[in-house]
């Protein structure tokens, strides 16, 4: 049934009178080092005295891991089974003795421990295809391996610690390379489960890559895994679980002495927490339920909201299903920290457009969510010097996340939120504006682009070319909005450019794929969709709740989407292209005005630090440029 330590013939069952021939448990090997609950380490000089075999089922395992007294037993429903067949085994006696031929139900029992030989077996093999499935790449998504991926191409992940409103990513600690845990041994041909140390070599996000301890520089048998997994322990857990630790197979010879090695190897050594796990289960509780009522942007007219209700909760996300839906199939992903969802009566306390629904009451179950679960915006005070309509200013445009346009302030409404136009493409009634608040990192002062080296998408049809922030105020008779308004504060984020993320499409929000951050400009990432053309490429906030470490996917069970194929760009991007068309196509300026010339036409000497670029700080993503030097 299994080769354990290449010793073992291939039938583990017990001998017994049965009518089957059955081969004999060969003698386990010598020398056999099995780690005890109390983490000391015996050599067992034969078989019976560390190994055991279930008189019920026949399974072979660590006989400190058996049951009852006598440790006959693999597990209690073994031991239940045994009593009660041997109460079958005295009717059956008593019929014989009596003459009369085995009833139908006598011919069953006299079958029972085949039949128990059989479910072993099958039980035998899930255990196989357990082992198999934690010792392959664990990560894998549809064939996707971040694994592999990272590994052949030595990419580098952000750490976990870059996403505040992931899972742990408040708490993650000191973990670190080297750390020791207790992971399954899956080098190791024994029907039970058995554990042995490893240390993370690399890490990339929630993923680590192990390495049994033993192996030194040896990484044949090295392995990737979640980190936040549940086979994942600290060092101590099986001495307290009462778990075996079994040196993995390869290397079973190299020592003589397991403890001695362990003890050597784990002195002064680093492990988590020993709540770690209690830990990430908190962190994955989330206050959003089914049933709840928020009010979201209309997809299709983002100058207004509508209500919907909470559908489901994947890891902080949300799916979003219209109220007036019927087939409940016109949805809406979203983070739960995201601006673009709030509390019912949200719009009307600011003076928001809002999209009335024609049910007239509630359906039943569903409530309005606790308007304390929303993310909170910065106060502002509108009192003094503030945002007035018709100042310019230089917004990401949310129909195109791949470009920042020339925009202009439409409408104040209460609470510090702004209605943005993009300039050139609105609609007459304003169906198009989109609301932003005025500590939003999506919406920068005029100037802002050209001394960052990021190119500035002019209105559409505007022919003045190259376009000058100077000569478009004056002909337009507009007023840039206040450098000091906006918002100053860099956090210190810890993103680098090349490091690997799963971030959201956002501009189909259900989607999380496979990216890379490929420029950082103070607090705003570039971020790439690896497999596709640099035009998909979006803007984002470094504190977005659209981004998440390698292996959230993986973790909370969402789907990945891995990198695209150059096939498979073909026949996805079709009509995304033709969308996107008139966008390429136009003209996005030259960036001939120097930063000395803007410094002159445009804004006081005051504000230029607020504004200078980040050229020569994309390095590091915590320039300080905002702070204002003396003269």
């Amino acid at each position: 049934m299994f080769d354990g330590y290449d010793s073992c013939s291939e039938d583990t069952s017990s001998s017994s009178s049965s009518e089957e021939s059955e081969e004999e448990v060969a003698p386990l090997p010598s020398n056999l080092p099995i780690i005890k609950n109390n983490g000391q380490v015996y050599t067992y000089p034969d078989g019976k005295s560390g190994m055991a075999t279930c008189e019920m089922c026949g399974m072979v395992g660590v006989r400190d891991a058996f049951y009852s007294k006598t440790k006959r037993f693999c597990s209690v429903s073994c031991s239940r089974s045994y009593s009660s067949n041997s109460k079958k085994a005295s009717i059956l006696a008593r019929l014989q003795v009596t003459g009369k031929p085995p009833t139908k139900k006598a011919k069953v029992l006299q079958k029972q421990p085949l039949v128990a030989k059989l479910a072993a077996y099958a039980q035998y093999q899930a255990t196989l295809q357990n082992q198999a499935k934690t010792k392959s790449v664990a990560v894998s998504m549809e064939g996707f391996s971040w694994g592999n991926y990272i590994n052949s191409n030595s990419f580098i992940a952000a750490p976990v610690t870059c996403f505040k409103h992931a899972p742990m990513g408040t708490c993650w600690g000191d973990i670190s390379e080297n750390v020791r845990v207790e992971v399954p041994n899956t080098d190791c041909s024994l029907p039970t489960k058995v554990f042995w140390i490893a240390g993370i070599v690399k890490l990339a996000g929630y993923n680590a890559l192990l390495r049994y301890e033993g192996f030194e520089n040896d990484s044949g048998l090295d392995f990737w895994c979640n980190i936040c997994g549940s086979d994942i322990h600290p060092v101590g857990w099986c001495a307290a679980s009462g778990k075996p630790l079994v040196p993995p197979r390869t290397i079973q010879h190299k020592y003589t002495n397991w403890k001695a090695f362990l003890v050597k190897r784990l002195t002064g050594a680093k492990t988590l927490p020993p709540d770690f796990s209690q830990k990430v289960s908190e962190s994955m509780q989330y206050p959003f339920k089914p049933c709840m009522r928020v009010e979201v942007v209309d997809k299709r007219h983002l100058c207004r909201t509508r209500v919907a209700v909470v559908e489901s909760v994947i890891g902080g996300r949300l799916r979003l299903v219209y109220e007036e839906s019927e087939d409940r199939t016109d949805d809406f992903w979203c983070h739960m920290h995201s601006p673009l969802i709030h509390h019912i009566g949200w719009s009307r306390s600011i003076g928001h457009r809002f999209k009335r629904s024609d049910i007239t009451k509630k359906q039943d179950g569903h409530f309005d969510t606790p308007p304390h679960l929303f993310a909170k915006v910065k106060e502002v005070d509108q009192s003094g010097e503030w945002f007035k309509e018709g100042m310019k200013l230089e917004a990401i445009d949310p129909l195109n996340l791949s470009t920042i346009c020339v925009a202009t302030i439409r409408k104040v409404l209460a609470d510090g939120f702004l209605m943005i136009g993009i300039d050139g493409s609105e609609a007459a009634d304003g169906s198009d504006w989109f609301c932003y608040h005025a500590t939003s990192p999506s919406i920068f002062p005029v100037g802002f682009c050209e001394i960052n080296m990021i190119e500035l998408t002019p209105p559409r049809g505007y022919t003045k070319l190259p376009f000058k922030w100077f000569d478009y105020l004056r002909e337009t008779g507009s007023i840039a909005a206040p450098v000091k308004l906006f918002n100053k504060d860099v956090p210190n984020h810890g993103f680098r450019v090349g490091m690997k993320l799963e971030a959201v499409d956002l501009m189909e929000p259900r989607l999380i794929c496979v990216a890379t951050v490929t420029r950082i400009i103070h607090r705003l990432l570039r971020i790439h969709f690896d497999g596709w053309e640099e035009e998909y490429d979006q803007w984002v906030d470094c504190e977005s709740p659209d981004l998440y470490p390698v292996g959230w996917c993986q973790l909370t069970g969402y789907q990945l989407q891995p990198p695209a194929s150059q096939s498979s760009r073909e026949s996805q991007s079709g009509s995304s292209k033709q969308k996107k068309k008139a966008k390429s196509q136009q003209y996005k300026g030259h960036k001939k005005m120097t930063t000395l010339q803007l410094k002159e036409e445009l804004i006081d000497g005051e504000d230029y630090n607020f504004l200078q670029g980040a050229s020569d700080q994309e390095s590091n993503g915590s320039a300080n440029f905002y702070i204002k030097q003396e003269p």
